[in-house]
């Protein structure tokens, strides 16, 4: 079967502002590449589409034209939930020109919400629910519909049918590498987060799925909690595929556990000293699981900069939001990570269930003290599969604007009882960033590394034009972007006040149930044994 798999646009910024998004960062889509990379292997011809790629046009039409271009027999989304409504309307266009092409969806969104989602887009056939691989193998295949595990789709009475949970990969080995030569313009038209970075070309990199810890804020529905790894072997095959074939030279690793198996960390890091490929990398720990032997290790092996999930320094926040973190351990692997030679980046989230003016101000003190390399502070947005959805949603500690296109964690949509307006939060984040970044640290260590950074630097002379129309347009037109904010309309099509596909707790209780399993030894079995005739066979 011919298959194109898309990446929506998305909504990538804020209401009544272009999307300069790109300009700071542009990184390739990785699961639909490594979704691309599977079907090959298997035989079935694969286009990827990126609608934020350097070459895509701006329209949903234009984008549609050209995914119809490739004839595909199915086309595959990939949406997170403020993509989803561009991935909609781009189906929407291809039935319409072509009724026959199969419509399948997946990604978190999808995963988090699931049934509800058909009996309001006609235009799609399957979702998806959890890993894609195994399900959209089935269907291109050309697997009944009642046989194909981890999909939803509509019966002959044109009701959702929610066919049972396809168990987990286990040897994420299996998986051949992201196929980033169908990926037009990469790498040299996509590019890391400006000043993250030291060599060129840069590329990303994903070599777990699933955490084992279960923050408020985050969504497990795709992965749950089972986590798996690549083993250090073909972590360090892939790394040298990407610098052989493609010229990159940095690797931004974004695994939400990069360091959970501490095995192995340590045996990656020994190949990369004794075999060094010459590729700069950056990554993620968790704080107070780590050790200056491990943190020495990567930086011999070209570790850059390591990234921590920090999220607040008010102590009733954290112990609410993130458990088994504290303020102490923190500065502790501070220290650890700069003894190493490392740079450090705290990771913060503004605006989460019990979030204060106050807690605001304590976080921010925080972060000046802690003497951090970089920070990122996301703007909170309640995810569907996430713990604390209920709450956010239940109107008791705050007041939620259910927008899927605004849930970019770019907007404030959900403002917690202890702010007057989304206004004063605006403020006080703006407040806090240009705190940051005006810091004298924060500015001597950016003057001693100039040179370091001079293909960022380069990258925004490149584009000195769009940098100062970005400029321009912000400081000019404040006005106009708090009345865009407030007169901000909603997808016509989009509905509200889905339910999550699955609590939590049954989250756990699928989990317990699955057995070990490999993808790709299915094996027929008679219906009557139940399991739609497909089974997976246990290794």
């Amino acid at each position: 079967m011919r298959v194109t798999l898309v990446h929506p646009a998305g909504f990538n910024f804020v209401p009544g502002q272009p999307d300069f998004s790109v300009l700071a960062n542009r990184m390739a889509p990785i699961g639909i590449l490594q979704l691309a990379s599977w079907l090959e292997k298997h035989g079935h011809p694969t286009q990827v589409h990126d609608c934020l790629g350097p070459y895509a046009p701006p329209t949903i039409e234009e984008n549609a034209e050209q995914v119809l271009a490739t004839d595909p027999e199915m086309v595959g989304f990939s949406a997170t939930t403020s993509g989803f409504m561009d991935a909609v309307d781009l189906a929407a266009y291809i039935k319409a020109r072509r009724p026959h092409v199969k419509i399948f969806f997946g990604n978190v969104h999808v995963s988090s919400i699931g049934a509800p989602l058909l009996e309001h887009f006609p235009e799609i056939d399957y979702l998806c629910i959890g890993e894609g691989e195994g399900a959209i193998l089935d269907i291109a295949d050309g697997l009944a519909d009642r046989d194909v595990a981890n999909i939803i789709y509509r019966g002959s009475d044109g009701q959702p049918v929610i066919n049972p949970r396809r168990a987990r990969i286990l040897d994420l080995d299996e998986l051949p590498f992201p196929a980033y030569e169908k990926l037009a313009g990469f790498p040299h038209g996509y590019h890391l987060p400006l000043f993250s970075y030291e060599k060129r070309w840069g590329a990303t990199m994903i070599t777990s799925r699933g955490c084992p810890y279960t923050c408020s804020f985050c969504d497990r529905t795709v992965y749950e909690r089972l986590y798996k790894y690549n083993s250090a072997q073909y972590v360090y095959d892939h790394i040298k595929h990407l610098r052989d074939n493609f010229g990159v030279h940095h690797i931004n690793i974004y695994d939400d556990l990069f360091t959970a198996s501490k095995k192995r960390i340590f045996e990656l890091c020994e190949l990369l000293i004794a075999k060094p490929l010459g590729v700069d990398f950056n990554c993620a720990i968790r704080t107070g699981h780590t050790s200056d032997e491990m943190l020495g290790l990567l930086k011999r092996a070209g570790a850059l900069m390591v990234s921590m999930g920090i999220e607040s320094a008010d102590p009733g926040m954290m112990e609410r939001h993130k458990t088994g973190v504290t303020l102490e351990e923190v500065k502790k692997t501070v220290e650890q990570i700069h003894a190493a030679g490392l740079r450090a980046k705290g990771l913060f989230i503004f605006g989460l269930p019990g979030e204060t003016p106050e807690t605001v101000k304590v976080t921010s003190d925080f972060i000046l003290s802690l003497d951090l390399d970089e920070m990122n502070m996301t703007k909170f947005s309640p995810m569907y599969g996430a713990p604390i959805w209920d709450e956010c949603v239940s109107g008791k500690e705050g007041d939620f604007i259910e927008d899927w296109r605004l849930m970019n964690c770019l907007n404030f949509v959900y403002k917690p009882n202890g702010f007057e307006s989304r206004e004063e939060m605006d403020a006080l984040y703006n407040w806090h960033v240009r705190r940051f970044y005006d810091s004298k640290p924060y500015r001597r260590r950016f003057a001693k590394r100039l040179w370091a950074h001079r293909w960022s630097l380069w990258h925004i002379v490149r584009h000195l034009p769009e940098v100062i129309r970005a400029a321009r347009y912000f400081s000019a037109n404040k006005a106009q972007l708090e009345a865009a904010k407030q007169n901000f309309a909603p997808h016509p099509r989009q509905p509200s006040g889905l339910k999550p596909f699955l609590s939590p707790e049954l989250q756990a209780d699928a989990i317990a149930a699955m057995s070990p399993v490999k993808v790709s030894r299915r094996v027929k079995k008679p219906a009557a044994e139940g399991d739609g005739g497909l089974v997976v066979q246990p290794i």
